[in-house]
């Protein structure tokens, strides 16, 4: 089970990173290559679906390696990342109508992901150093 964690923690950090990778270069590279806009990546379905996957995969690893080194405050990191993916997923249109100088879906996206990452990454950090596995 304590290995579960660490990969749970792993696959999240990856999961961000991959978000983060959508939100900032994706847009570059279907500028660049219009044939690539035929695959739709840019679709809502798609943040849906990493929400999808990120939630239940974050929740799992950052409250096992916490119940184990009882560092809670990452759970609050990983909380406030989750709810800022969430939050631009639900606000997409609203944030868009606005035009809000800065804030906007992807920044909301990508301040997440930081957030999210860097949870995972001292959970994982303080699990190998106290030897959660």
């Amino acid at each position: 089970m304590k290995s579960y964690q660490i990969g749970a923690d792993k696959f999240s950090i990856t999961l961000s990173v991959v978000c983060a990778f959508h939100c900032l270069i994706l847009p570059i590279i279907i500028s660049l290559a219009p044939t690539l806009a035929a695959l739709n990546l840019d679709d809502e379905r798609f943040h849906f679906w990493m929400v999808v996957a990120v939630l239940p995969i974050s929740v799992y690893g950052l409250s096992l390696g916490c119940k184990k080194h009882k560092r809670y405050q990452l759970l609050i990191l990983g909380f406030v990342g989750l709810s800022l993916l969430i939050s631009a997923l639900l606000l997409e249109d609203l944030l868009d109508a606005l035009n809000f100088m800065l804030i906007n879906e992807k920044s909301l996206t990508l301040l997440g992901a930081i957030f999210l990452a860097t949870g995972h990454w001292f959970n994982y950090r303080l699990c190998l150093k106290n030897e959660c596995r």
